[in-house]
């Protein structure tokens, strides 16, 4: 008998590398591992940069394999529960985050996105019928990882973030939502409804995308041009120029707000790096340029507009947060 145990174990072991090697092709693995993408959308928008969204998506992986084969085969929605966990772990993590963005070097801005980066992920809600019936209560897709928005949700309270993202980009409804931020049902819809109001005040009249795109053309024509009479006529009154470095290069360290101010810091910028160029690019808030100096990646800059006028300009030098905007 005891030399039977040896093959008995053999056996076993063989058995349960088969075990394992089976549920690995599994169906129910492969769709698992089909949420990464819709997941790390969420925690994007949660987040604020591509690093921390993975942080995220990682744990929230793990702690899917740390459970029990029996408990995974129990679980009749394996994507409301990852969207369940990784949204805990990006109300946990937007405290300790919040506390390390007071003391960067410089401006913080939220780490801007390819249009195309995040394409559909919110297109699909957990649950539709649980959509808010007037779909002025949701955010276009369009907007969903766009910097006007990003910099809104960075105003929030971390609760009144998850929520509004579930809740308004991903359609996952409030009872649902109460059990991930520990409130009830009714105080959850109030979060959203501050939420909201964050949103509303921080947005102005929006215009169409080639409006859009018109304007921000001639923001560059003046820019690189040197016209500052130009530059002005296209600058808001009130505009905003916000520039993140991260601590890597030079940048403004407060926000810089009046269309003289801005329209000379520009001018000043482009006297001081004469070799530096404007090449388009596509981004979540439309046209934007990647700035290529002498050959190397400078910078990325987006745009706001309302009023056939530049409302808001984000200038992104952190070289951290430019890794998915290659040169062509």
């Amino acid at each position: 008998m005891s030399e039977d145990l040896p093959a008995e174990a053999a056996e076993s072991a063989e058995a349960a590398e088969s075990g394992r090697a089976e549920r690995e092709k599994s169906p129910a693995l492969d769709s698992v591992m089909a949420e990464r993408h819709r997941l790390l959308s969420l925690a994007f928008r949660m987040m604020g940069t591509l690093a921390d969204a993975e942080d995220v998506v990682q744990e929230t992986y793990v702690r899917w394999y740390r459970l029990e084969p029996e408990k995974r085969d129990a679980i009749a929605a394996p994507a409301a529960w990852l969207t369940r966990v990784a949204s805990r772990i990006s109300l946990d993590l937007l405290g300790s985050a919040r506390a390390r963005r007071e003391t960067y070097v410089g401006q913080w801005l939220p780490e801007p996105v390819p249009a195309d980066l995040f394409a559909d992920t919110a297109k699909a809600p957990l649950n539709s019928a649980h959509l808010a019936a007037d779909p002025l209560e949701r955010v276009t897709l369009d907007d969903a990882v766009s910097m006007a928005l990003l910099t809104v949700l960075e105003s929030m309270t971390p609760a009144e973030r998850v929520t509004f993202v579930l809740h308004d980009v991903f359609g996952v409804p409030f009872d649902e939502i109460a059990d991930v931020v520990g409130r009830s049902a009714a105080a959850t819809r109030q979060l959203a409804t501050s939420a909201r109001r964050h949103v509303r005040r921080g947005r102005r009249a929006q215009v169409a995308p080639h409006q859009h795109d018109e304007v921000v053309r001639a923001f560059r024509g003046a820019t690189v041009g040197g016209n500052i009479e130009e530059l002005l006529r296209v600058l808001a009154p009130d505009v905003e120029l916000r520039v993140d470095g991260g601590g890597f290069v030079n940048a403004a360290p407060q926000v810089i707000r009046g269309s003289d101010h801005v329209a000379r810091w520009l001018m000043g910028v482009m006297r001081k790096q004469p070799a530096l160029r404007f090449e388009r690019r596509d981004t979540a808030d439309g046209l934007g340029y990647i700035l290529r100096d002498e050959g190397r990646r400078y910078g990325l800059a987006t745009f706001d507009v309302s009023d056939e006028r530049v409302t808001s300009v984000w200038l992104m030098l952190n070289p951290m947060k430019l890794t998915n905007w290659p040169l062509d």
